[in-house]
C-alpha cells in the first residue's frame, strides 16, 4: 500500500482555482504511486506580469527536487511544473536503482575473476 504524500498548493496574488487545485492534487497522487519515496509536495502558483509562474518542491526519503515553470495561463504553468517534477523524480529514481544494479554487477564480476 502506498502512503499518501502531503500535497500543499498555495495561490499567491491569485484567486484560488479549484479545478487547478484538484488537477494538481490528482497528478501529485499519481506521482506518489510511481515514486513511493515521495512524502511531500509543495506547490506555489503566482501571477508574474502577463503570465503565471509555478514553483514546486518535492521531498521524501533520499529525495529532494525543486523546479519551476512559467506560462501564459495558470493551468498550463501547473501542467509544465508537474511534468518537470516527474522528469526530475524519474532521473533521481533511475540513478538510485541503476546505481545499485551497477554496484551489484561490479561486485559479482570481481568474485568470478
Amino acid at each position: 500500500m502506498v502512503d499518501k504524500a502531503l500535497v500543499s498548493i498555495s495561490f499567491k496574488d491569485l484567486e484560488t482555482d479549484q479545478r487547478v487545485r484538484e488537477a494538481l492534487g490528482a497528478r501529485c497522487r499519481r506521482l506518489t504511486e510511481k515514486f513511493p519515496e515521495t512524502t511531500r509536495f509543495e506547490i506555489t502558483l503566482a501571477s508574474d506580469g502577463a503570465g503565471c509562474t509555478a514553483h514546486g518542491r518535492v521531498t521524501g526519503k533520499d529525495t529532494e527536487v525543486a523546479t519551476q515553470a512559467t506560462a501564459m495561463e495558470l493551468a498550463q504553468a501547473a501542467d509544465r511544473l508537474v511534468e518537470r517534477m516527474e522528469r526530475r523524480l524519474r532521473r533521481g529514481h533511475e540513478k538510485r536503482v541503476l546505481g545499485r544494479r551497477r554496484e551489484a554487477q561490479r561486485a559479482n564480476s570481481r568474485r568470478t575473476l
